[in-house]
This record gives structure tokens, sequence and C-alpha cells, in this order.
């Protein structure tokens, strides 16, 4: 099947649509071994960016010619024989870094472009990919880690996610979008997809249909954060489970075909939408198929990808265990041994989660105590303190050609440095990111923190940071608020110490963080944060 490039006439296209007009993205993945024969100095400049489509993204800086590589896990779950092979990627192409994303996939670094073809071949032998990762493309799916062992599960996801997948891999009709396109399918009750941040969620609903009562989906749509970030919006349809990827494809065609070719900034599916409205949007999507309105939302408390500790599947004699990968980086020694843990005590399968930690599944209840005695549960906590367990990290200037600052260690040692410093009832969800793309999604953070440069009393630029408060996908969703004040990075430490501390002072025995601040409100967290900037300058 062909479809017609119907934005290809229009003569305010942007320099990348244009290239996308004269080589599809996917295309790259033809040129890639001869490249990997003849050198990175063989790539003409004006195709590098194509790599991305086999999810592939240059280093900083660019002309060193190393790779990062994001590769997709649906769901976020590994096999044995996957998780292996990922660790033996890092080991011998990426300098042992292995980092799991906030849409649980695994990226790796340090990749040169002669060793490509060889991982493609590792990746493809185990059933997984790159391919789409990046791009103006569909990302890697975000799904429920716990799908299939959730007592919290109105449907297993696991079958739909893959289906919706694979349709998609490769796909050269849905490989040229305005921008990417980022989709999460669960039907965790909790939301552990964090629906509302997505260009397309999926979501547990219920709805009665001739007297009998059918498990299904809502459909949220538009959701998306860097520098103008939006909330999705749920459309009035219900969808079964069996409906999921022909009501995907009609969003993507929708997207595909209507979406803003000519500005690179507002070419994401939440400016369509946020300009049609959820009744326009639902009236485009009856044309591709018919769905009854919505029925009830089966949403919960939100609980932010987060799974800590020993807890019961539904399958009964079976545990699952929550582990902590503080700021979402491992060694890959760590993840053979996690994976060797799996095979030995569980069913060889590591998940991955969107709070960058994971998850071992299928423990049988007499082995959980001798699990958890194993040397490596140390450092990768099943019950982490405050701070180091719940920090969320991007990449940074360490690899990120965007990035301003560094963030993935800083964000650790803060962490660490707030918990040997202060002890609190209640986690904080820190989340840091190195620009305004926000990888690290700091605006449903707690407290997020976003990089920036600035000139210090000495007129010499340096690295800083912004802050922002009170972000959550619970109940009413809303992003955080940013307060005045530039902190230099190497404050940091301090300033947010002595912020913690007040409202470890101020608020109520178990109130959270978000309680706390709906309940004093911004001017008064900003004026505490004046306070102490302050003092830092006398």
């Amino acid at each position: 099947m062909t479809y017609k490039k119907v934005w290809a006439n229009n003569e305010k296209l942007t320099k990348e649509e244009t290239l996308k007009l004269e080589k599809d993205g996917l295309d790259i993945l033809n040129d890639i071994p001869t490249y990997a024969k003849e050198g990175f100095e063989s790539i003409p400049k004006e195709h590098w960016s194509l790599f991305k489509w086999a999810g592939l993204y240059l280093q900083k800086p660019k002309e060193d010619g190393y790779f990062m590589m994001r590769v997709n896990v649906p769901s976020g779950i590994l096999n044995y024989d996957q998780a292996l092979t990922l660790a033996n990627i890092s080991k011998d192409y990426g300098r042992d870094v292995v980092d799991i994303t906030t849409r649980q996939a695994i990226q790796f670094h340090w990749l040169e472009i002669e060793n490509i073809p060889d991982i493609f071949k590792r990746l493809e032998k185990v059933g997984l990919s790159s391919v789409g990762a990046c791009g103006d493309i569909l990302r890697t799916i975000v799904g429920n880690p716990l799908t299939g062992i959730d007592p919290n599960e109105l449907i297993e996801t696991k079958s739909i996610v893959d289906d919706v997948y694979w349709f998609f891999q490769r796909n050269e009709n849905y490989s040229n979008l305005p921008r990417k396109y980022k989709l999460s399918i669960s039907a965790n009750v909790n939301n552990a997809q964090n629906a509302e941040i997505n260009c397309l969620s999926f979501t547990p609903a219920t709805k009665e249909v001739n007297g009998e009562v059918v498990n299904g989906f809502h459909v949220y749509v538009g959701g998306g954060l860097a520098a103008k970030p939006y909330l999705a919006q749920e459309l009035d349809v219900f969808v079964k489970p069996e409906q999921v990827k022909e009501v995907t494809e009609a969003i993507t065609i929708i997207f595909r075909d209507n979406g803003y070719r000519d500005k690179r900034h507002r070419a994401r599916l939440k400016f369509l939408m946020a300009d049609w409205g959820p009744d326009k949007f639902k009236e485009k999507l009856l044309d591709f198929i018919d769905l009854p309105s919505k029925g009830e939302n089966k949403f919960g408390t939100w609980n932010a990808g987060y799974f800590y500790g020993v807890h019961p599947q539904k399958q009964k004699g079976y545990q699952y265990v929550g582990l902590n990968i503080p700021v979402g980086r491992l060694h890959s020694s760590e993840l053979i041994e996690l994976a060797n843990l799996s095979k030995k005590y569980g069913n060889g399968e590591i998940r991955t989660c969107n709070s960058q930690n994971i998850v071992i599944p299928y423990i049988k209840d007499e082995d959980v105590d001798s699990f958890l005695k194993e040397n490596i549960l140390q450092r990768l906590n099943i019950e982490p303190k405050a701070f180091i367990g719940y920090s969320v990290s991007c990449t940074g200037i360490e690899y990120c050609n965007l990035a301003l600052v560094e963030t993935k260690e800083r964000m650790r040692q803060i962490a660490e440095y707030l918990d040997e410093n202060i002890t609190i009832d209640v986690p904080v969800r820190i989340h840091m990111v190195g620009c305004p793309n926000a990888c690290g999604q700091r605006q449903i953070a707690d407290i997020g923190l976003q990089g920036i440069k600035m000139k210090n009393k000495d007129k010499k630029l340096v690295e800083a940071f912004e802050i922002y408060v009170g972000g959550t996908l619970n109940d009413v969703p809303e992003f955080n608020k940013k307060l005045k004040g530039k902190i230099e990075a190497n404050d940091l430490n301090e300033v947010l110490l002595k912020f913690i501390e007040a409202f470890k002072v101020e608020k109520n025995q178990g109130e959270n963080f978000h309680d706390y601040y709906e309940r004093k409100g911004t001017d008064h967290l900003q004026a505490i944060l004046t306070d102490i900037l302050q003092s830092q300058a006398s």
C-alpha cells in the first residue's frame, strides 16, 4: 500500500521536510553497511540526521563520529537472551554504559559506524530493534511493565503492544511523520504509563454494551513536553482491545497528513490537537472507524511507574521485585548479573520502567529471601532512600548535542547528598534535564531542575539551573511552575537542602510535596527560594 504525500507541494516546508521528501528516513538502513565499510568520513553531513530512523544520534561533538543508540523495548519486557545481548553490546562496543530511558528503552553510547552492522545482527537475532527509536516516526511504545502479572491490570496488554509495534516497524507508510510520535498502551489502573504526556495513549476503561460490562480503553491525544508542554486531551470514544491497532493507524494517518510541516517547533501532534480540539479530532477519527462514546475511566492513584519492593503477582505463589537503578544507569556487568539472577530465581525476564528502574518477575514465594540476599541488591536497592530512589535524569551534556549542562552524574550526587543530610517521611520526585526538550520529564516532577547557562558574579559563563515546583499526573494533572532565580550548579546541593528542609518543617505528617505545594501556593515557595538565594549571595 502506498500513500500520497499531500504536503509535497507546500512551498513553506522546512529543510528537514524537504530532505525527507528526497530520501525516506528508513532508507538510511540501506546505506549503513556501506558507511561501515568506508568509515565515518564517508557519511555526508546532510545525512547525519537520517541516522535517527535507525535509532542513532551522533554524540557531542558530532565530528568525532561516536553514536548513541536507543533500542526499543516494547512494554519494557526483556527476556534472558535479550538482556544478555544488550549487556554484551555495551561491553564490546559501548564502554560499559547501559542507560534506561524514561520510555523504557535501552540506550548505548560510544558506538562507531564500523560496529553498527554487527550490533544490528545481534539485536535482530534476539528479536530486538533500534529502528524507529528516534526520528519522525512511531517511537518505542510505553506499556505496563507488569503486564501479565499485574493484579491491578484491567487487560493484559503485551500482545496488543507487540501487535502495534511490529505493524509499524519499518513500515514506510508511517516513516515520514511531521515529528516524533510517542505512544503508550497500558491497562494498569495506576497510570504507570504517564498517559497525559504522550502523543497518543490508550488507558484502561470499561463500558456497558448490551447489558454486559466490556473491558477496553479510552484514548488520549496531544500530550507532550519540551519547551511548550501540553497535557493530552481525552476523546469521547471507547476502544475494544482488538481495535487498538486500527485506531492507532487511523490517528497516525491523521497526524501524518494534517500535522504541521512548515515550522519544526510546531510539528508535534500536540499542536494539531490544541488547534483542532477533541471534538474535531474525534470527528476525523470516526471517518476511519466507527467507535462508541466513552465509558468509565479506570484510573486510580498515579504511581509514576514506581514498583519498589516485593509484591504478589496475580499468579499464586509468585512475587515480583522492583529495584532502584540510580538515575537509570547500569554497567554491563550489572545487567549480566541481573539477567543471571532473573534466570536463577525467576523466568529470565527483566522489565524496565519509565521511572528508569527495573522489575524482576516470577520469583517463587520461598525464594524471595534468598534473592534479597544477593550482593547486587546492596546497590540496586528495593527500598531506596527518599531522594536517590525518586531521581530521574536525562543524558545531559556528557553525550547529548542539545544539552547545556551535565545532568546524569550530577543528579546522582545531589540525591546522595540529600539522603545523607536530611530524612523525610515521603519521597520527593526530582527530575533533572539539560535543556528545554525535557527528556527527563521535569514538567511532571515535584521539583524540576532545568539546565541553563548564566554569567556568575565574575562575569564567567557557568552551568546553572532553574527550579520548577508542583508537577503531577494525579487526580487533576498539572505541569510544575517555574520559580524565579537561577542557581549556579555548584550551589545546587546547598540550595536544594535548604529548600527541602523548609518543606520538612512546614509539611503535615504524611503530606507529599504536591499536596504541600497546593496548600501553600507558588508564592510561598517562591519566598522560601528567594530567601535562600539572598542568604547565599550575602
